[in-house]
């Protein structure tokens, strides 16, 4: 084989593993046990963030997110996989805005805390994924 050859089954290889390495981060994007998982660990920290009543349980919420990268493995994606999908900038600004607009329809306002507290006590009193993750 020539160096031109191996040079471009070297690059087509390459395409092929980055090819299926994205595909499998897009479907990652779209498993929900996973993808709503990390959505409530976001509203529960804004919560915490926000209102200075409520505390985020952090070691309940470290195990809770290595049960989700558990559960990505479960259903057959790589560490690999699950570490590009982690470190996705775009997709966390997304998981990010996610979460924000779901805790904006449950009645939090930005500019005022308080409702951050109401919305966070009504999230602990329903025992939702979110509640469990406060105190």
């Amino acid at each position: 084989m020539t160096r031109t050859t191996i040079a471009i089954m070297v690059v087509l290889l390459a395409t092929i593993g980055l090819a299926g390495s994205l595909s499998a981060q897009a479907q990652l994007r779209d498993e929900p046990r996973v993808r709503d998982g990390i959505i409530y660990v976001g509203m529960a920290y804004e919560i915490a963030q926000k209102c200075d009543n409520i505390r985020a349980r952090t070691l309940r919420g470290l195990t809770y997110l290595q049960s989700l990268r558990n559960t990505a493995r479960n259903l057959g994606y790589s560490e690999a996989e699950i570490d590009a999908y982690i470190d996705d900038r775009a997709e966390k600004q997304r998981l990010e805005d996610i979460a924000r607009a779901q805790l904006a329809a449950l009645g939090a306002v930005v500019a005022d805390p308080a409702s951050y507290c109401r919305v966070g006590q009504a999230q602990i009193a329903a025992n939702t994924r979110v509640g469990w993750l406060l105190r």
